[in-house]
């Protein structure tokens, strides 16, 4: 008799170099699951229309394409554009990848946004490499949807790669000056930063839930195969979330 099998199928940002290994290694935590990836190019994060282009729809459908060759059981865009674009962009994305691959689908951020309303979570804070024109709309779009930003912290980045370069106890020092607004959760709000394996550790220290967007878009994409999220431990409370 076969094993259970599920493979997860990720797309990526082509300039991110932490989102593959995180992935993989949460994707472990699983009997019987795998992750799978497929790029296309990203390099920089800014609001001018070449970067916004980037992620043109048909760009990320060929790499979906791609992914369903793979015959994985769920597609994921471990990607937050939808933090500046707005939340619409990824519902659109999620209903066309289901179009085009008749595979399910998610995304680092509905997932995210899933999390925040099962727990009924309204004041988060924000700690991300972004420019401050680019974390103010995603400020932006959380209040739309009812959600308040308490606290943030940004780093001026735009070039995607060097997201990577962001040392862990920098953004533990930024969690911690966040943490003093006493917001119901953190989101480390880009999946190209090295903050998913330091979620028990935060939480324990913090006392706040730790909502990191790698982490996120694994959560949605085992929930979408029908994997029980709880077989995940060692990588933050969220993965105990029903």
């Amino acid at each position: 008799m076969n094993k259970k099998t599920t493979r997860l199928g990720v797309l990526t940002p082509s300039s991110n170099t932490a989102l593959e290994p995180l992935t993989s290694a949460l994707a472990d935590a699983v009997p019987g699951c795998s992750a799978h990836f497929s790029r296309f190019k990203v390099t920089e994060i800014a609001l001018s229309d070449q970067a916004l282009g980037q992620f043109d729809d048909s760009k990320i459908l060929a790499a979906a394409e791609l992914l369903a060759d793979a015959k994985v059981d769920v597609i994921g865009w471990s990607g937050t554009s939808s933090g500046w674009l707005g939340f619409d962009a990824d519902r659109r994305l999620v209903e066309r990848i289901r179009e085009r691959t008749g595979i399910a689908a998610t995304t680092a951020v509905l997932a995210l946004n899933e999390l925040l309303a099962l727990r009924g979570i309204t004041r988060i804070a924000l700690v991300t490499p972004y420019t401050a024109d680019v974390q103010q709309r995603i400020v932006l779009n959380y209040a739309k949807l009812g959600i308040e930003v308490v606290a943030e912290r940004h780093l001026g980045i735009r070039v995607n790669h060097d997201f990577a370069l962001v040392e862990p106890d920098l953004l533990r020092a930024q969690m911690r000056e966040v943490a003093e607004a006493k917001p119901q959760a953190i989101t480390t709000f880009c999946t190209n930063l090295r903050a998913a394996s330091m979620a028990e550790s935060v939480e324990a220290e913090l006392g706040i839930p730790l909502l990191d967007t790698v982490s996120t878009t694994v959560w949605g994409q085992l929930r979408a195969a029908g994997a029980a999220t709880s077989q995940v431990r060692g990588w933050g409370q969220l993965f105990s979330w029903q």
